[in-house]
């Protein structure tokens, strides 16, 4: 791969003399074309990058993302619905099938039904399952780790609602509930 030029207009976190970020003096509420364009790249690459790890742990046991996502929201949300998990993922019941039945056979899954509602299928991680999600989680931990400690606070606090603003309200609402302890 070609190296890639180094940028040397992006703007920096560093302190101006008056204690202000360089780019503070940016309008931020009329970014330019090439600054969104930015922001897109630093998306796409970050995420292919905070991906690889886990990426290559699943690509090992033959599987991908999708088995990933349900790993991570039923670890998440242990007792989740069917219903509930189709909605986060935002994906029809045939494809979760595709991607939970496989992960149920090899026991990293299981599945129960409910207690008031014998329709309802209750998703729960078995302890093989916890062991994969716990070495995805701690592939990908380093990488959010790293990323923080160097950013800094209020880098953080300020990812937090950027990200939080690339979200529509059925996915804040999503994260809310899956934030929300359970009870």
């Amino acid at each position: 791969m070609p190296a890639m030029p180094e940028r040397t207009d992006a703007p920096t976190a560093e302190p101006a003399a008056t204690g202000a970020p360089v780019a503070a003096g940016r309008n931020l509420l009329f970014l330019r074309e090439e600054e969104l364009r930015l922001a897109q790249d630093l998306l796409f690459f970050g995420y292919r990058d905070f991906t690889a790890g886990a990426d290559q742990i699943l690509a090992e046991l033959g599987m991908g993302r999708a088995h990933h996502r349900v790993l991570h929201f039923v670890g998440r949300r242990p007792g989740i619905t069917v219903g509930a998990l189709l909605g986060i993922l935002g994906i029809t019941k045939q494809s979760l099938a595709r991607v939970l039945t496989p992960l149920v056979e090899e026991e990293y899954v299981h599945q129960a039904t409910g207690r008031s509602d014998r329709r309802q299928r209750l998703l729960s991680l078995t302890p093989k399952g916890q062991a994969l999600e716990r070495r995805l989680f701690e592939r990908q931990r380093e990488w959010v780790m790293r990323a923080y400690r160097e950013a800094g606070p209020t880098a953080v606090e300020g990812f937090r609602r950027v990200m939080h603003g690339l979200m529509g309200p059925e996915a804040r609402a999503q994260l809310e509930w899956l934030e929300r302890p359970k009870g």
